[in-house]
């Protein structure tokens, strides 16, 4: 781990989201002008320079309700975060008591690393995922899908459990909600308008060359909006997919078990796309295989993932054709639930101790 540079790697993250917070602001006021500017050179003025000017003019009077909006955007992500992430990824929180082996799992592994337990919460969907969240102690949170759950064995959830505990220590999940609440206004925003653009030009129609300028102007603010809301995205996928590579690291680190590192990530390969959710929640999760836009990667290969931990291992990497059966969700029948049951104790039990089956 030394030699990859951790330290390094948890300042830098530490600084990103220092600058991601500072530069917000800057870059809102940015999009305000431009919009600004596009309304100045459409509606005309005295000079050339009128748009510019108005543009500027727009900035000095308002610049402090620009930044009232950001401090008030912030502050309410900051607080509401966790319930925004359990929204969109569609999960819901579980006690010791609901799923006792995967919390003392976890808890084992805190223990471990020297940090307090995160939070538990479960995605009931068939994708085999998990993603870490929150900012600060109180709020970091792991979550798994019920299919993950189902389909690794003890080993290999506890490495996946490891891999999340990792990106918390690395404060990659602080640098990740940040990206997250930072564009999240902006995209809103563009969302807002482009469904102005809809109520009030598709669904009422045209009319007017009054209404046909004002409809020209609001297409161009849109449009300046999106251009906006895609540079942040870029900015978030321009985000070192190394961090991937150092929760692997960290997971070996913690349960000294490469093994079962590469083998969970085999069995999640291709296996993760949550249904429902968002690339905001893809982006954190363990595996993402789908490109944004079909270019940019949000996650290494797994291929090269598995690959560099056998290399600094020393480990064969496992054969993926003859990984042993875990439960159902490796091609179990119906008929043979009990059994599957009886070699994984991760098929069944779901809130309350309630026992229901993947498809209940």
């Amino acid at each position: 781990m030394a030699a990859i540079g951790l330290k390094s790697h948890i300042w830098n993250n530490n600084l990103k989201s220092i600058i991601l917070l500072v530069l917000y602001p800057v870059i809102l006021m940015g999009i305000v002008w431009a919009c600004a500017a596009v309304v100045g050179a459409l509606t005309g003025g005295p000079h050339n320079g009128f748009p510019a000017h108005f543009a500027g003019t727009i900035i000095y009077d308002f610049w402090p309700l620009i930044v009232t909006i950001c401090v008030i955007w912030f502050t309410a992500a900051w607080f509401f975060h966790t319930r925004m992430i359990r929204q969109l990824a569609h999960s819901h929180p579980v006690t010791r008591q609901q799923e006792p082996e995967l919390y003392n799992l976890l808890e084992n592994l805190s223990i471990a690393a020297g940090i307090p337990t995160p939070k538990l919460e479960i995605i009931e969907s068939h994708a085999r995922n998990a993603f870490a969240s929150g900012i600060d102690q109180k709020t970091y949170t792991v979550t798994v899908t019920r299919g993950l759950m189902n389909s690794l064995a003890k080993d290999e959830l506890e490495a996946v459990l490891a891999h999340e505990l990792t990106h918390i220590i690395n404060r990659d999940v602080r640098l990740l909600i940040v990206t997250v609440i930072f564009t999240g206004m902006i995209g809103f925003a563009a969302q807002l308008m482009w469904s102005s653009i809809r109520y009030g030009f598709i669904f009422r129609g045209g009319g007017g060359n009054k209404r046909g300028g004002g409809i020209i102007v609001i297409l161009a603010i849109a449009a300046v909006l999106w251009i906006g809301y895609m540079a942040t995205l870029f900015m978030r996928f321009a985000l070192s997919r190394r961090r991937e590579y150092m929760a692997d690291a960290g997971a070996v680190e913690l349960t000294k078990n490469p093994s079962a590192m590469m083998r969970a990530l085999l069995r999640i390969s291709g296996r993760d796309q949550i249904p429902g959710t968002t690339q905001d929640i893809a982006q954190m999760c363990i595996e993402n295989h789908k490109a944004f836009l079909g270019v940019f990667a949000t996650h290494p290969p797994i291929d090269k993932r598995i690959a560099a931990i056998a290399a600094v291992t020393g480990e064969d990497i496992p054969d993926s054709t003859s990984l042993p059966p875990v439960g159902r969700g490796q091609g179990f029948a119906a008929d043979n639930h009990d059994h599957a049951n009886a070699q994984n104790p991760w098929l069944t039990r779901t809130r309350g101790g309630r026992k229901k089956t993947p498809w209940g």
